[in-house]
């Protein structure tokens, strides 16, 4: 018998889960983890939207019957390779039709299956109630180059609880953050990331975050946690100026140098003309350390024009070396003498 499960449920269910809604549906966003297995095509879908709309719910079923009927061995087939149990989690966009079909068709079929009550849009009513568990935070701030995030994955190393929004959102939150990485989520799938680690976080342990803007690239930080950060203990990481330096070049060392020039192009408004172009032909003349000096004078300014307009004054901590763990055992003795923890 299939089972119809709410959220929290379906979440912890066994089973590989089976996105049955089209392509383009699962492409804006879906449960992680969530595997695309589409009853129609981005087409097929479309062609029953409008068959109902101007037919009627019959016509537009049968039409949906001819659309699914060719596929029906290869929907057991591709199900069996993906799950050596016969177990899985299937659903659609409101727990209708699509997931009930296939619910059926695998049970006929001997799969042990759970369908998401209300579909993957009471999933995202889940999301934002996940996102809003108050939870404490440390925000970790620092200039460019001063290695935050190598500091939070040491951090993770010991065990601490750490949300790297930057690693979810696949950039790195400048203009040459998305230098080198895979493409960029959407801020509805950047969202279903976030709260799938946030859920298992726990209350009495701090959870350490980089300091961030409202956007990290093109994704957009949830309000929720936003919120919460804005109101958190907060530090300041600091190295000297040739340690950062020497951390950027080994971080964009690799890049592609138009990718580079481009990058620092479109800083160029803020950088000045003629910095621009000295930095452009350092990069192109192969002298990175140089062109990354010029442009740090822009990230800088705006960094304390920042902590100015907020009137900020926020405790700093001081780390030396290129050892991310060494740094993250300084800061985890700093924050305890602090009371943070």
């Amino acid at each position: 018998m299939v089972k119809s499960l709410a959220t929290e449920d379906f979440w912890q269910a066994p089973g590989t889960i089976l996105d049955v809604r089209s392509p383009s549906e699962y492409q804006r966003g879906h449960l992680p983890g969530a595997i695309s297995f589409p009853l129609f095509s981005d087409e097929e879908r479309a062609a029953v939207g409008t068959c109902y709309k101007q037919q009627g719910r019959e016509a537009a079923v049968e039409l949906g019957l001819e659309f699914v009927g060719p596929k029906l061995v290869d929907f057991v087939r591709q199900a069996k390779a993906l799950t050596a149990k016969k177990q899985v989690r299937v659903h659609c966009w409101r727990g209708g039709m699509r997931s009930g079909s296939m619910a059926w068709l695998l049970e006929t079929d001997g799969f042990e299956v759970a369908t998401l009550a209300g579909g993957y849009k009471a999933y995202r009513r889940w999301v934002r109630q996940v996102l809003a568990k108050p939870q404490a935070i440390i925000v970790l701030g620092g200039m460019t180059g001063t290695a935050k995030t190598e500091i939070l994955h040491a951090l993770r190393h010991y065990g601490e609880q750490v949300l790297d929004l930057e690693g979810l959102a696949n950039h790195r939150g400048s203009s040459y953050g998305a230098l080198g990485l895979p493409p960029q989520p959407s801020t509805e799938q950047y969202e279903n990331l976030i709260a799938a680690q946030w859920r298992d976080f726990q209350p009495q342990q701090p959870v350490w975050i980089e300091a961030e803007s409202r956007r990290v690239g093109t994704c957009r930080v949830p309000d929720e946690v936003m919120t919460q950060m804005e109101q958190a203990h907060t530090l300041e990481i600091t190295r000297t100026v040739e340690e950062r330096l020497a951390l950027l070049v080994k971080l964009y060392g690799q890049a592609d140098t138009e990718e580079l020039v481009a990058a620092t192009e479109r800083v160029r408004k803020r950088l000045g003309g003629q910095r621009t172009q000295a930095a452009v032909q350092h990069i192109r003349a192969g002298n990175l350390k140089a062109a990354v000096e010029i442009v740090l004078t822009y990230y800088d300014r705006t960094y304390r024009y920042d902590l100015e307009r907020r009137n900020l004054t926020i405790p700093q901590v001081e780390v030396t070396g290129q050892d991310p763990d060494k740094s993250a055992q300084h800061l985890l003795e700093t924050v305890k003498s602090w009371g943070w923890r």
